[in-house]
């Protein structure tokens, strides 16, 4: 869990073959509305759900909820896997070996800290590469969700790495340069400088970081193209092009964006969502994505971010003076300063992210319920947003429980969405 923090902090959101499709308007499959759904005067919101979730077969519906469900494993396993591999480095003094050699290497502090990092980021990738082959490779080609080679996965978790790295100990030394400017409030001081290096990587992420892992270009002249622009136009976009990016030499994955800060907004979707989705969908999720940057989410969440990171920071130091104060020489650390301490700051920061989950969750479910209905009021696609809600069910579990949802969904489930865009529909379309 400690690498997975720095890759969490930072958002890289999105090697070595390049595969273009073929990108046709009328290659995208026609929308076909199930009979329950259709309009009517006797239309009913929950059958017109039912009958959109009864498009999904029983074995389609076993396969996502295994997918999902086994996520939850996953999660508590990437955690505790992190903090094992933060106790190594601690417990066989191996962080400050690290520590020593970056002293060797350097005179000035900041230096010493940011080579202290790329040790720390490149032993903690090693470390946790086995779960992260598992659960990236072999367990996506399993389940049917990934179109890559090893040799193409290998490529993208090695650019992965460098930008991590790049990134990384810079933030970290500028963390330590708070840790010794500011030893009793850099709590404070630390929460400004995660909300500020990753308001930085998102505006910077889709001109400079993306196109590192897939190639983008401007979506052929055309309805799609000319509605997509008007959505734009109509709900305040800054943007006179879309983007489409080859998605499908990874993954089989469906999905679109409206990336970026200060001047750098870009809309994407990727090459999934154009040739395996129909016209309605793909209107229904870019008005979507456009409700994120409409309603200013990205802002709020960054907002909401830098609440619960104070609160964890806090917490933090409180936690890492005293177990300093009482293990500190036996693990070497002589305070928040040290750089060797690194693995038990991040440990403790990662138990509370990882306690605060169904907290981020929440926010971030809410946000995409609030999308979800600005998507349909600018779209007026309720059908095409009920069939994409369906092919999202590939690796989503369609219908979970109530506490289900809360604790382990960070977007609405298909069935909530389908219910939202009949209930949308009945008071918009139906006579």
């Amino acid at each position: 869990m400690t690498r997975r923090f720095f890759v969490w902090m930072f958002v890289v959101l999105f090697a070595i073959l390049v595969v273009t499709p073929v990108l046709a308007e009328d290659a995208a499959p026609a929308l076909t509305i199930p009979e329950g759904a259709q309009s009517g005067p006797d239309f009913d919101v929950l059958r017109a759900t039912e009958a959109w979730v009864g498009t999904l077969s029983f074995e389609q519906r076993a396969k996502s909820d295994a997918y999902f469900e086994g996520g939850y494993v996953l999660q508590l396993v990437g955690f505790l896997y992190g903090l094992g591999v933060a106790a190594l480095l601690l417990l066989t003094m191996l962080s400050c070996r690290m520590r020593a050699l970056a002293e060797r290497f350097a005179k000035g502090p900041f230096l010493r800290s940011v080579i202290y990092a790329v040790q720390y980021l490149l032993v903690s990738t090693l470390l946790t590469f086995p779960l992260t082959y598992y659960e990236g490779f072999q367990r996506e080609h399993a389940y049917g969700m990934a179109n890559n080679s090893l040799g193409s996965w290998l490529g993208d978790q090695a650019k992965d790495l460098a930008i991590e790295v790049v990134l990384g100990s810079l933030f970290v030394g500028l963390l330590y340069f708070i840790f010794r400017k500011a030893p009793r409030t850099w709590w404070a001081w630390g929460t400004v400088a995660s909300i500020a290096s990753i308001a930085f990587v998102a505006m910077i992420g889709p001109v400079y970081l993306n196109p590192l892992f897939n190639t983008y270009k401007s979506v052929p002249e055309g309805r799609m193209r000319e509605q997509i622009l008007s959505l734009a136009r109509a709900n305040g976009i800054p943007a006179d092009d879309v983007y489409w990016f080859d998605a499908s030499r990874q993954t089989k994955r469906i999905s679109a964006n409206v990336s970026g800060l200060l001047g750098t907004t870009r809309i994407s979707l990727n090459d999934n969502l154009m040739n395996r989705s129909p016209g309605e969908s793909i209107q229904a999720v870019m008005g979507h994505e456009m409700g994120h940057y409409a309603l200013n989410h990205v802002y709020k969440m960054l907002l909401a971010f830098g609440v619960i990171a104070l609160c964890g920071f806090a917490l933090t130091a409180w936690l890492f003076d005293r177990i300093v104060s009482r293990w500190g020489p036996g693990l070497g650390i002589s305070g928040i300063a040290d750089p060797s301490g690194l693995p038990l700051l991040a440990a403790i920061v990662s138990v509370w992210f990882f306690l605060m989950t169904p907290v981020t969750n929440t926010l971030i479910r809410t946000q995409e319920a609030e999308a979800d209905i600005f998507g349909l009021n600018a779209s007026r696609q309720p059908d095409g947003f009920a069939s994409v809600a369906m092919q999202l069910s590939e690796y989503r579990k369609i219908h979970p429980g109530k506490w289900e949802e809360i604790l382990f969904f960070d977007h609405p489930s298909g069935w909530n969405r389908a219910e939202m865009a009949m209930a949308w529909k009945k008071e918009h379309l139906t006579p």
